[in-house]
């Protein structure tokens, strides 16, 4: 059984698509049959990252590891069961037929509350939540008072985690093992980091959830996105020195999946 990623949060802009496809890009590389579904339905920027490294590896007459994009399948309406959603069967549909072809699944969520968006986290085996190092993107989380240290309760995104967590229990599957990934760290702001690190350290015993280490914001994520290129195919393409940047980021990507603790998953890149 292929092992299922989802990569979910209900904010735009937190680098879910990035981490996604980092993530999956790394997971090939390492000799592992990655999928991919993107659950974006309009915007597809996984989708599109994914096709863009497609063609670039055409134009470049270059082969490597990459992970194998699949779009949902169409379902004829006529053959629902009474009461079945039309977007449930597209889902599991898509799973069903990669699971056994595939020791990873990576499905890449929108950023707002869709049925699919839905299902797909009671689907998680990890669920990875990149997240803006930001007070108004931890209110998605959970709310907070004035100073940013109390903690008042859970919010919408948490309290999905949970029904998709009920969801499993149910079904006598393994809990999801749910991580939150800082995105944007700042060299600056101190006080905030602080302030956001307390706040998610507490968090996370309450509702439970591991963190780990996400992306800085970096030039080079919007430079590799047109030719579909991740961090790790830079010396393929011919960069025979990376600059400080570069390499700090190749070593953000090792820690996060180190940090992942995938099964069968040896961070070695």
């Amino acid at each position: 059984m292929a092992h299922i990623i989802v990569v979910g949060n209900e904010k735009g802009g937190a680098g879910k698509s990035t981490v996604s496809m980092h993530v999956a890009t790394a997971l090939a590389r390492l000799g592992h049959k990655v999928s991919a579904l993107d659950l974006d339905l309009r915007q597809k920027t996984f989708g599109r990252y994914t096709q863009n490294r497609a063609s670039y590896l055409k134009k470049s007459g270059l082969d490597l590891p990459s992970p194998r994009y699949h779009e949902l399948p169409e379902i004829d309406a006529a053959k629902l069961k009474p009461g079945e959603n039309v977007y449930d069967r597209r889902l599991s549909a898509a799973v069903a037929e990669l699971e056994a072809e595939s020791d990873f699944i990576i499905i890449d969520c929108p950023g707002s509350h869709t049925r699919l968006s839905q299902v797909a986290h009671s689907l998680a085996d990890t669920l990875i939540t990149p997240l803006n190092d930001s007070f108004v993107d931890f209110d998605l989380l959970a709310h907070v008072d004035s100073d940013g240290k109390k903690i008042e309760g859970p919010s919408v995104y948490s309290e999905m985690v949970w029904n998709a967590r009920q969801l499993r229990a149910q079904a006598g599957l393994k809990p999801i093992d749910w991580i939150v990934v800082r995105n944007r760290l700042g060299a600056q702001q101190m006080v905030n980091k602080e302030k956001m690190g307390a706040a998610l350290d507490n968090l996370a015993k309450r509702i439970g959830f591991r963190t780990a280490p996400g992306f800085n914001e970096r030039v080079i994520f919007r430079e590799l996105f047109p030719r579909g290129l991740t961090l790790l195919d830079l010396r393929d393409i011919g960069v025979k020195q990376l600059n400080i940047s570069n390499v700090a980021a190749r070593q953000e990507l090792r820690d996060l999946v180190k940090t992942l603790n995938l099964p069968g998953v040896t961070p070695d890149f």
